[in-house]
């Protein structure tokens, strides 16, 4: 079968039952999504799917068909990082680091549907589980990225 991933088309021989997160991780090598609960509870596996946040362990292949996904792999480059990416550092956001894929790539959603968002869109969209709880410099970290935390926008952020 074929999939739209990260902007490509891209050939698949997997079982339609599989969850997405497994393709992406043990198919297609695509790390970078994390695995955490296995029951959509905690968000570490979110992508993209047509732009919505996904828990991708709960979303069989079959129901990506036709659809476009997206994984923190294409969310940003070394040389040209997303403004999520680079505000997470500015705001030293992770610690652990575990959760940082699915969080970025919810965040992600949220500012592409709400690109200034109030603390309730925020905290609406970001349901994902942060061990470390580092939820308030999440907050900032959006808010950086969408160019309303204090001191500006990204233009001062620096990777």
């Amino acid at each position: 079968m074929e999939l739209q991933i990260n902007g490509r088309a891209v050939q698949v021989d997997a079982d339609p039952g599989m969850p997405l997160l497994w393709l992406l991780r043990d198919v297609l090598n695509m790390t970078g999504t994390k695995f955490g609960c296995g029951v959509a509870a905690c968000g570490a596996c979110t992508v993209r799917m047509d732009g919505e946040a996904v828990r991708s362990c709960s979303v069989p292949v079959s129901a990506v068909l036709g659809k476009r996904i997206q994984t923190i792999e294409a969310l940003g480059t070394a040389d040209k990082p997303h403004a999520l990416q680079l505000a997470w550092i500015a705001e030293q956001v992770p610690q652990c680091g575990y959760c940082q894929s699915g969080m970025l790539m919810a965040a992600a959603a949220l500012l592409d549907k709400t690109p200034k968002p109030t603390d309730a869109d925020i905290d609406a969209a970001m349901t994902n589980i942060c061990r470390c709880g580092t939820y308030q410099r999440i907050r900032v970290a959006i808010k950086r990225a969408a160019g309303m935390a204090p001191g500006g926008g990204m233009k001062k952020a620096k990777a």
